[in-house]
């Protein structure tokens, strides 16, 4: 092939993603407006744009800046920042099942607000009555303690054994339940009002943020993407063996570590702002892979789109499919990603690229 034809080539290769990236990002686009128009109080889109700009009545004002906006800003940034995780892990381990929830950092975050709403008294029993119940998101901040606890484990076990990436992601197996078997053990000795405050935490809900909280997610989302998009040439190195990437030049050791440490603290801001949402950082990953390959100068934003939209769509899913009642997102995730989990253990690889 003449170097003309392979410049053609690569042309239309970098075309055809692009293009696939405008396609989602108006997808995403899209199905935000979609959203705000659906729920238990229907709201058409001409009223939806009015209250935007600040020209409806209180009451859909109210519905829209109050709880549908947060709520759907929320689903893009949890499912955007599982899906750059689950890329990332899916990269440096080099295996197609890693992610945030498969790794122990969601049942870490479990057993972190099962702590925080039982032992430390912050659930709603009544018992409350220690200086931590004055602190800000108590439970939410017990909740990433638990989910960087499951990570630095992870870390450890890797540094100082030299797990291969395959033994790391049966480590996150183990710890998942090792953290499992601890919230269970802290719901048998809790009241019933401090069960029910668990079980509904484990359930993932993106309508639980305040604005606050979705502040603080992006000002962690952002540098992290940006981290990952500086390093998305080091990441094709890396995808391609640690001795090619030292070839390159590339610290494949640093880059492995620095990288795990900023996808799991980013799934586990958004694991503690809302709770267990399964499966968003696997399914995306590899939905997106075969779409545009494994290229990640194109999986890695793109993954990040594709998560934002699943989650969105679960929510609106969720919010529609038996309202006035409002399924937990979580329950609709984990229906989705079990089959295509199964699938892939299945197959035993990645996807096409």
């Amino acid at each position: 092939m003449s170097s003309r034809s392979t410049i053609e080539a690569y042309k239309a290769y970098t075309y055809r993603r692009k293009v696939m990236f405008f396609t989602l990002t108006l997808g995403l686009m899209a199905m935000v407006f979609v959203s705000l128009s659906v729920g238990s109080s229907q709201v058409n889109l001409s009223d939806a744009f009015a209250a935007l700009l600040g020209r409806s009545d209180d009451v859909t004002s109210t519905i829209l800046w109050r709880i549908r906006l947060p709520r759907i800003i929320g689903a893009v940034l949890a499912g955007w920042g599982l899906a750059m995780g689950g890329v990332a892990m899916q990269c440096i381990l080099h295996n197609p099942l890693a992610s945030p929830y498969t790794l122990g950092v969601s049942q870490g975050a479990a057993f972190g607000a099962a702590v925080a709403l039982v032992i430390l008294g912050l659930g709603p029993s009544g018992k409350n009555e220690s200086f931590l119940a004055g602190l800000p998101w108590g439970v939410s901040m017990f909740a990433f303690l638990g989910a960087f606890a499951s990570t630095w484990l992870i870390l450890f076990l890797s540094q100082r054994r030299r797990l291969s990436p395959e033994a790391i992601v049966l480590s996150g197996v183990a710890l998942s339940a090792l953290a499992t078997s601890g919230t269970m053990m802290i719901q048998y000795f809790a009241s019933d009002i401090e069960v029910a405050s668990i079980v509904f935490w484990t359930f993932g809900d993106v309508g639980r943020a305040s604005w606050n909280e979705l502040l603080l997610m992006v000002l962690s989302i952002v540098p992290a993407s940006l981290f990952f998009l500086l390093n998305r040439w080091n990441m094709n190195a890396l995808a391609a063996g640690d001795d090619v990437a030292k070839s390159l030049g590339v610290n494949a050791e640093r880059l492995r570590k620095m990288s795990l440490i900023i996808a799991a603290l980013i799934a586990a801001v958004a694991v503690a702002t809302f709770g267990v949402i399964g499966f968003v950082g696997l399914v995306a990953p590899h939905i997106t892979r075969r779409l545009v390959g494994g290229d990640h100068r194109h999986l890695l934003p793109q993954s990040c789109v594709v998560g934002a939209l699943i989650l969105l769509c679960a929510d609106t899913a969720a919010r529609s499919v038996m309202a006035p009642i409002v399924l937990p997102v979580g329950i609709v995730t984990s229906f989705m990603g079990a089959p295509l989990f199964l699938y892939l253990l299945m197959k035993g690889g990645y996807g096409k690229s």
